[in-house]
């Protein structure tokens, strides 16, 4: 798995953060999403997935 993101859609909604904080954390000064782990290991992978799925910008991509 490879996660991608895509700062210039990111709203600061945090919802990755909550759903995946292992992977996700935000720029303190505008909140914009922080990749921690682009190749996650595969326990990952679910908290990946969900995610990407709850992003309302959409600035979240899961490549299996």
């Amino acid at each position: 798995m490879h996660i991608t993101i895509d700062e210039t859609k990111c709203c600061a909604a945090g919802q990755c953060v909550l759903a995946a904080p292992d992977l996700f954390d935000q720029r303190e000064d505008d909140g914009i999403v922080i990749l921690l782990d682009a190749d996650p290991p595969a326990d990952q992978y679910d908290a990946a997935r969900q995610a990407a799925a709850v992003c309302p910008a959409a600035a979240i991509e899961v490549d299996e």
